[in-house]
């Protein structure tokens, strides 16, 4: 098939489904800006200084064996990702995507899915990026007092809604500005990244460690960890840092190719961050050991910041620039992650599964405008009430994260399954890319799903906040996705349309 024929084949598929073009910017994005961004989104910086600590205490040295194994069902279900996007490139991916393999209500759910998963971290990225400018600020000026003004609600919340403003700003300006703003950001945090590994093995070398612990092939082996229960908590926190790869496929109807580059950058993105994971984990541990005292990375007093306990006898006086990295970091993935939440509000105005004033695109920067205002808005909504109601709601639902991380990420893989069911046995190919990668994915990220909101409804499960003896974490968790049902019946007596097949039709 002839190229001509196959973009022509593509665009007949588009009409007969209801997908269109919704005016957003063209050929603005190509591999490496989807990958700087994809990059962005995870955050490596931060989410390694905030998971390190926690996964070394429930697996020790088989920290990069649970990498592999929250690696594997990722790197799985973008590969569901591909297909679904090469088929059918558009902005509203699980949410378009579900629809047309399983129709509008499990579609609009898998939507909910992302924009409340997104909006969630939204809230939190601003709260470190928050943290990290205060104790930047202390630090450069050499008074203590200055980081404990992140404590004072009235200094921290105005400050965090600064930063979420800003952040908007900068996505209703389009991709051009999104690219630029990214590309110094990402580019800073993995050169402090990579001299802090360079420097932890050095010092391994030299016999200035730590606690000096030889690499071992043994650290790989998943079989290794000590207890099923400790192996489901350190995959689960796995799949929680490898989350973010997805956005380059939001940014699909931007791309320079969107059949081909959007799937390639998600897949490079997961690459890169897996190596990037796995050469820290290795320094980390090479140099401090996991013992619970001093330096070691088991000591539970070091778990909420690793990094700001091991840069300053790592990279000396240097290790200011690791501070500037885990705020460069988290600040680029506050603006980063407003690209998902956004693009698919705006399919979801366009398609009528919401109200049409959300699929408004400014003709001026051709980005979405009412659905990035939208986004941003809710994310300073949640973090403001949850800052106020208390600190561990905050935190407890950040935890809660995983349930719909695992949610629409499975959904959207088994949507790939169905999809293609009556082409995926026809090549080889075809077989392990439409169905068996994607089905074996989706069903892991399903059953921890299922897993994760058992084990939450435990009282002791995150801060221990618990109504009536049932988790907080299970609580607000599901809560969430129970109001998403609950706005998607409003939606369907407002908005019946969508609902009738009218507006984006289900494949038979």
């Amino acid at each position: 098939m002839s190229r001509d024929t196959a973009t022509e084949s593509r665009a007949t598929a588009a009409a007969e489904s209801g997908l269109g073009d919704k005016g957003l910017s063209k050929g603005t994005v190509g591999v490496l800006g989807a990958v700087v961004i994809g990059i962005s989104c995870i955050a490596p910086a931060y989410t390694l200084t905030a998971a390190l600590g926690p996964t070394v205490a429930e697996v020790g040295t088989q920290l990069p064996a649970i990498f592999l194994a929250g690696f594997l069902p990722m790197l799985l279900v973008a590969l569901g990702y591909r297909e679904l996007n090469a088929a059918m490139p558009d902005s509203g991916t699980s949410f378009t995507w579900a629809t047309r393999a399983f129709g509008p209500w499990i579609g609009w759910m898998g939507g909910w899915g992302l924009i409340a998963a997104t909006i969630i971290v939204l809230s939190n990225l601003a709260a470190v990026a928050v943290d990290f400018f205060y104790l930047l600020i202390a630090q450069l000026t050499g008074n203590d007092a200055i980081a404990e003004l992140t404590r004072n609600l009235w200094v921290n919340i105005p400050t965090t809604l600064v930063f979420i403003a800003a952040a908007c700003w900068i996505s209703y300006r389009g991709m051009q500005t999104t690219k630029a703003f990214q590309y110094a950001l990402v580019a800073f945090q993995l050169v402090v990244l990579t001299w802090f590994a360079v420097a932890a093995f050095s010092h391994v070398n030299n016999g200035t460690a730590f606690d000096p612990t030889p690499i071992s092939l043994d650290w790989f082996n998943p079989m290794a960890v000590q207890s099923f229960g400790a192996f489901a908590a350190g995959v689960s926190l796995s799949i929680f840092i490898f989350w973010g790869w997805d956005v380059t496929l939001t940014m699909n109807e931007e791309t320079t190719n969107p059949a081909k580059v959007p799937g390639r950058a998600a897949t490079l993105t997961i690459l890169i961050i897996m190596g990037i994971y796995m050469v820290i984990s290795l320094a980390v541990i090479s140099y401090a050991g996991i013992g619970e005292t001093g330096l070691g990375a088991g000591n539970p007093e070091n778990q909420e910041s690793i990094f700001a306990v091991l840069a300053g006898p790592i990279m000396g006086p240097f290790a200011i620039l690791m501070s500037l990295a885990i705020l460069s970091s988290s600040a680029a993935s506050l603006q980063s992650t407003l690209v998902s939440p956004a693009r698919t509000i705006l399919a979801m105005g366009y398609y009528k599964a919401l109200p049409e004033r959300f699929g408004k695109v400014s003709p001026r920067f051709m980005s979405p405008s009412t659905a990035t205002i939208t986004a941003g808005s809710a994310a300073a909504v949640f973090y403001v009430v949850t800052r106020l109601l208390s600190e561990n709601a905050l935190w407890d639902t950040i935890t809660a994260l995983g349930l719909m991380i695992c949610f629409y990420y499975g959904v959207t893989a088994l949507a790939c399954v169905w999809y293609f069911r009556r082409e995926a046995f026809d090549t080889v190919r075809g077989f392990f890319f439409k169905f068996l990668a994607p089905l074996v994915g989706g069903v892991i990220l399903l059953v921890m799903f299922a897993s994760t909101a058992r084990d939450s409804m435990d009282p002791d499960y995150g801060s221990g906040s618990n109504i009536a003896g049932l988790g907080m974490v299970f609580i607000l968790g599901m809560g969430v996705l129970v109001l998403g049902v609950g706005v998607m019946f409003y939606m369907r007596i407002r908005r019946p349309g969508f609902f009738k097949g009218e507006t984006l039709k289900r494949m038979l």
